[in-house]
C-alpha cells in the first residue's frame, strides 16, 4: 500500500481510517525522519481504536502503554535509546499477548532486541506533504493490510 497525505489532517484521517479493522494487533514499526507525523498517527490510531485519554510522545519515557477494552496498545518511540540491550531493561520482549499492539517509532534503533514487525509503515517527505508506504513482514501484516477499508491514493481529511 502507498498513498500521498497532504497535511496533518489528512494524516489524521488516516489514523482513524486504519483503525477501522479494530482487530490489529502484533507489531507495527513506524518509520520516517523526525517531524513526518509518526506520532500524529499513532494519536489518531489510538482515537480511533477508542482511546479517549491523553495520548503524549514517549521520546523521553520509551514506553507509553494505552489500555483499551480488549487490549493494550504499547506506543514505544527509540529515537533516544543509547543502545537496543536497553530495550530489555523494559521488558519488550514480555510485552505482547494475545491481542495487544505494539506501534514502535525510530525501530532501526532496537534492532537484534526488538521484535521482528508483522508491518512496517514508512512516512517520507514528498513537496508539502507525506508519502506513506506499508509493508507485509509476516502473515498477520498482510492480514492487517487486506482487512484496512479500501484507501484511496491520496488521503484527504
Amino acid at each position: 500500500m502507498s498513498l500521498f497525505v497532504p497535511d496533518a489532517g489528512a494524516m489524521d484521517a488516516l489514523g482513524r481510517e486504519l483503525s477501522q479493522p479494530a482487530s490489529w494487533r502484533g507489531v507495527v514499526w513506524l518509520q520516517g525522519d523526525l517531524g513526518a507525523g509518526k506520532t500524529t498517527l499513532v494519536r489518531s490510531l489510538l482515537r480511533g481504536l477508542g482511546y479517549a485519554g491523553r495520548v503524549k510522545s514517549p521520546t523521553y519515557t520509551l514506553l507509553e502503554p494505552y489500555e483499551l477494552a480488549d487490549r493494550m496498545v504499547y506506543h514505544l518511540d527509540l529515537y533516544r535509546l543509547a543502545a537496543a540491550e536497553e530495550l530489555e531493561w523494559l521488558g519488550v520482549r514480555e510485552l505482547l499477548t494475545g491481542n495487544d499492539l505494539l506501534l514502535v517509532e525510530w525501530p532501526e534503533r532496537g534492532r537484534g532486541v526488538l521484535p521482528e514487525p508483522d508491518l512496517d509503515i514508512v512516512i517520507d517527505y514528498e513537496g508539502e506533504g507525506r508519502r506513506i508506504t506499508a509493508l507485509a513482514k509476516t502473515p498477520l501484516g498482510e492480514q492487517m493490510l487486506a482487512s484496512l477499508p479500501s484507501l484511496e491514493s491520496e488521503i484527504t481529511p
